[in-house]
Order: structure tokens, then C-alpha cells, then sequence
């Protein structure tokens, strides 16, 4: 059996199908009847799409967080990219300006050497246009002598 409220519930619908109208105060017509239940359909059919669309809106959120999530990470790892490129970029840099310093030294020396080079070589000329011309005077001193005095540059 069922509960006691069902059963009081079920005769009062059949009092009311049936004509027991007069008996609760007033008579419910068929058309009566009939607009209730169609309000009951309707309100059913209101409650199921309300219930959709909130479903739908509920979906379409996820699908938007989920997409925003996608786009977030996408961003990501653009921005890491794009600091990966930096880095190496700034590690080419790094290297050339090494590199342009270890140049800048090797033509500093080279620059240096040459001169140095070129101070020696002019050295070695000064030393010999010296001894040459020493060498000269000794022999024009000599021979001087002996123009002057040849009997005295035999003896």
C-alpha cells in the first residue's frame, strides 16, 4: 500500500474529475480541467527549456574557459620562445664582442710589432750609415795623410 497522503491526493483529483466539485465549495469544468493541465504543460516545457539553455550556457562557458585556457598556454609559450630568441641573441653578442676584443688586441699587436719592426730596421740603417761613414772618414783621413805626406804614410 502506499502512503496515506497518496491515497487522500488520488481521491480528491477523482472528486474533482467526477463532479465532487459542489462538495469542496465550488464545481471544476472539463475546460477548466483541461486549462490546468495545459498550464502544467506549459510550465513543464518553460521549466525544460530553461533547463536547456542553462545547460547550454553552462557548456558554451567551458568550451570558452577551455579555449581561453588553450590561448593562455599558446601565449606562454610564445613569450618563452620568444625569450629563448633574446637569449640567443644576446649570446651571439656576447661572443662577437669578445671576439671584436680579441681582434681589436691581435691588430693592437700587429699595429705594435710593425712599429716596432720599423724602429729596428731603421736602427740597423742609422748603425750602418755610421759605421759607414766613419769607415769613409777613417779612409779620406788616411789618404789625406798620404796626399800630404807620402813618404810619411809608407814609413
Amino acid at each position: 500500500m502506499g502512503n496515506f497522503g497518496d491515497w487522500i491526493g488520488a481521491i480528491i483529483i477523482v472528486a474533482i474529475l467526477f463532479g465532487g466539485g459542489n462538495l469542496f465549495g465550488g464545481g471544476n469544468t472539463a475546460a477548466e480541467i483541461q486549462t490546468a493541465v495545459n498550464n502544467q504543460s506549459t510550465q513543464t516545457g518553460l521549466r525544460d527549456i530553461l533547463l536547456s539553455s542553462a545547460n547550454n550556457n553552462y557548456e558554451t562557458s567551458m568550451l570558452i574557459a577551455q579555449q581561453n585556457l588553450l590561448n593562455s598556454q599558446q601565449r606562454s609559450a610564445d613569450q618563452i620562445n620568444v625569450i629563448q630568441g633574446f637569449n640567443q641573441i644576446q649570446q651571439s653578442l656576447a661572443g662577437l664582442s669578445s671576439q671584436l676584443g680579441a681582434c681589436c688586441c691581435d691588430i693592437k699587436t700587429t699595429l705594435l710589432q710593425d712599429k716596432y719592426d720599423a724602429a729596428l730596421r731603421e736602427i740597423v740603417k742609422l748603425q750602418n750609415d755610421k759605421s759607414n761613414a766613419d769607415q769613409s772618414a777613417y779612409l779620406l783621413s788616411v789618404m789625406g795623410r798620404w796626399i800630404a805626406n807620402p813618404a810619411a804614410a809608407t814609413a
